[in-house]
């Protein structure tokens, strides 16, 4: 099984993304397709296809494949033909109402005076705007013989339709019949093709407004990297870098290639991928992301991954597949738009006749028919849900929140019962010391570094977590003492001429030393400490509380889900008293402790039954049957190893206050996508009825231009309403 995302090119409203996306799906090869209309790419999972055949399918279908997706910066169209085609589309309307509005008439182009000049010059003047609408024509033509009628189909038969009877008009005034001087439409040709070709250009610029979120990720890393060899340093093109490539970065440059350092310290901004806005210290064997901004240090780096296998590439990967999936809205959205363009040919089929049979005039009843087609607008309705989740995942993204489709915004913004693994999740996942009493003359650093040379050589996970803390602080200590293990009970070695001990409670015993610390360490197993003794030639030195930590931002977070209004649980394998301890101090009432992996799915099976829409939030190790289980399953990600997370949604720098922005941009983007919607809707439930004429009596009416002005301006509502969600979720 294969998948591939193509870059599209000739959607138009959704209709045409609706139409290649059922085409796709109902080849043999193709297992699913999926079409996105705001990032005109199609996201394809096939078998036993080539490339070649993938993008020959999409050409049957009436679309060009520009193969497969590279966020490049696609040519733009200028804006100099609109100027010019701007100008003479206000002549036209000049010379066909002058008359009308009692202005200075050009004297060969009067309609009563020299109608047959009038009639060819008319036509003259449109032939060049059926050139320059050549692209709507075609497309609306394909997508009708491919049986895929879209916006461009209902267009095109509006331009063809007033085009042709106007063409009619001009053989009979050539005939000698000069009433039908009165009957050339022409200028709806030309207005209709001016604002529907003005109307693309100006969504496409608004919708590429959406995107920059996603393209932002993309043009992060640099064009050129420095690649060191012996001593010489040279520029080359991000292109031209191998793996194992050393490479330079100097202060206030980008980190070139994800690679790892080899020489040299720093501190580096890596907020586009975790959106931690602290700068962060590395230095030797610490991993360096591409993009990332290099503050303060030079630093040698071997590149590791370079192109697709880069995070950055990863990452914006995720968000464009993201993109291409749909939400439950969106799917009966496209349902209804699958219906809207057959729905709009019935509603103009019947809007002619009936106009006829009430005794209007042919050509009154032709330009309603031409109204109603030109003002219908299934791209509003179309990018009504898509605009909204480009931006909302986009900005996930730069906040380091990492969504794998679309569908799980909609979900979480239902959520209404939180849950939490402990250890790794709302505790760190090692241990460190988080207190200690001294009760020596000798200075906390001068203690730790005695005890240091004591768990050196231990395999134990308290002598593990005491010499990464002493590491972290920079604490050195004596790495060649000769250790003693006493079971059960600690360890022994000499230092300096004096023996030291560390060890349990049991120790003490075991030496007969008097503990005159019992309250010290009463107070640390309370707070959910591991004990540990350092006793100095018989004597104790000092006490030392071992605990995972709380993780940052954890009790700040429970307090705004209690505030939402959202339940939360915590699911340990630990024992009750350390989880109590730390769920007392979260402020979390339901803690179900000494539970196994199934037992914690069961957990979630049953606030599933009651009804309830899970988020779980776990490290992803342990946690895989509850992950699958919850509607929302998130794991803390650690920035390095995207792909590799099972869970649904990826927090990248490991930041649980991130869970509370993903709530609330999901309810801001559900929000935001029902207003849009409700536009779309408004829009077309108004506008069609006075197309079609029913308020004729009352004195409204439109005609094809004003319907194709109101058909821009609901699209653009709906796009502006969209990019609003950039704002809102900045708040």
């Amino acid at each position: 099984m294969k998948k591939v995302i193509l870059d599209i090119e000739g959607m138009t409203c959704s209709a045409c993304s609706n139409g290649l996306e059922k085409y796709l799906n109902k080849q043999k090869n193709i297992k699913s397709a999926s079409v996105n209309l705001v990032m005109s790419t199609a996201s394809i999972i096939y078998d036993d296809l080539s490339l070649d055949e993938l993008n020959k399918y999409v050409l049957k279908a009436g679309f060009k494949s520009l193969g497969v997706h590279k966020e490049v910066e696609k040519k733009k169209e200028s804006i100099v033909p609109f100027i010019i085609f701007g100008f003479l589309s206000l002549f036209v309307l000049y010379i066909g109402n002058a008359s009308m509005l009692n202005m200075p008439i050009i004297s060969f182009l009067n309609m009563k005076e020299e109608p047959l000049i009038y009639s060819f010059t008319l036509l003259i003047l449109t032939i060049p705007y059926l050139f320059y609408g050549k692209s709507v024509i075609t497309s609306g033509l394909k997508n009708l013989v491919h049986k895929m009628p879209n916006m461009d189909t209902l267009v095109t038969i509006g331009i063809l339709s007033s085009f042709l009877y106007s063409l009619f008009g001009v053989i009979m005034v050539t005939l000698g019949f000069f009433e039908y001087v009165h009957q050339l439409y022409f200028e709806s040709t030309i207005f209709v093709i001016y604002f529907i070709k003005l109307g693309r250009f100006i969504s496409e610029f608004s919708q590429n407004k959406t995107k920059n979120a996603i393209k932002d990720l993309v043009t992060i890393t640099p064009k050129i990297a420095r690649i060191k060899k012996g001593e010489k340093t040279f520029e080359v093109t991000i292109d031209e870098v191998k793996k194992g490539d050393v490479l330079i970065a100097y202060p206030n440059e980008k980190i070139a290639v994800d690679g790892i350092i080899v020489r040299g310290e720093s501190h580096f901004d890596e907020s586009f991928i975790t959106g931690e806005q602290i700068p962060i210290s590395k230095g030797v064997n610490d991993k360096v992301v591409a993009g990332s901004y290099n503050f303060d240090g030079i630093v040698t780096y071997k590149a590791l991954k370079i192109g697709k296998e880069s995070l950055i590439s990863e990452i914006t990967n995720l968000v464009i597949e993201a993109t291409n999936t749909k939400t439950k809205t969106g799917q009966l959205v496209d349902k209804i738009c699958n219906y809207f363009v057959p729905f709009v040919f019935i509603i103009a089929f019947l809007t002619l006749v009936f106009s006829l049979i009430i005794n209007s005039s042919f050509s009154i009843s032709l330009t309603r028919f031409v109204t109603v087609l030109v003002i219908a607008c299934p791209c509003a309705l179309g990018l009504a849900t898509p605009l909204a989740l480009v931006v909302a995942l986009g900005l996930c993204a730069k906040k380091g929140i990492l969504i794998r489709t679309s569908e799980i915004l909609e979900i979480t913004s239902k959520v209404n019962q939180v849950v939490f693994d402990k250890t790794g999740t709302l505790t760190e996942s090692v241990l460190t010391i988080s207190k200690i009493h001294n009760y020596s003359k000798l200075e906390d650093r001068n203690i730790l570094s005695i005890l240091g040379a004591l768990e050196v050589s231990s395999l134990h996970p308290i002598a593990k977590s005491i010499t990464s803390y002493l590491q972290k602080e920079n604490i050195s200590y004596d790495k060649n003492v000769k250790i003693e293990n006493i079971a059960n009970y600690g360890i022994k070695g000499e230092l300096n001429n004096k023996t030291y001990y560390a060890g349990n409670r049991s120790l003490l015993k075991k030496l007969k030393i008097k503990n005159l610390h019992l309250n010290d360490e009463e107070k640390l197993t309370k707070e959910g400490n591991s004990i540990v003794y350092l006793v100095e030639n018989k004597k104790i030195i000092a006490l030392i509380g071992i605990k995972a930590p709380i993780r940052r931002h954890a009790k700040e977070v429970i307090k705004n889900l209690n505030k939402l209004g959202i339940t939360t649980s915590m699911l340990t394998g630990d024992n009750l008293a350390s989880a109590s301890i730390v769920a007392k101090e979260l402020g979390i009432k339901e803690v179900l402790a000494n539970v196994t992996p199934k037992e914690k799915s069961l957990f979630i099976k049953k606030l599933k039954s009651d009804g309830k829409k899970v988020l779980f939030l776990g490290d992803g190790i342990n946690d895989a049957p509850s992950l699958a289980l919850a509607d929302v399953s998130v794991t803390l990600g650690s920035g390095t190893d995207v792909a590799a997370s099972s869970s649904n949604v990826i927090l990248m720098n490991n930041d649980l206050s991130k869970v509370i922005s993903l709530i609330e941009i999901s309810k801001k983007t559900l929000r935001n996508i029902k207003q849009n919607l409700f536009w779309a809707f408004i829009y077309n439930i108004l506008m069609l009825p006075i197309a079609a004429g029913l308020f004729t009596n009352l004195g409204i009416e439109i005609n094809p231009m004003l319907g194709c002005i109101a058909m821009l301006l609901s699209s653009l509502i709906v796009t502006l309403n969209a990019l609003r969600l950039k704002i809102i979720c900045k708040k």
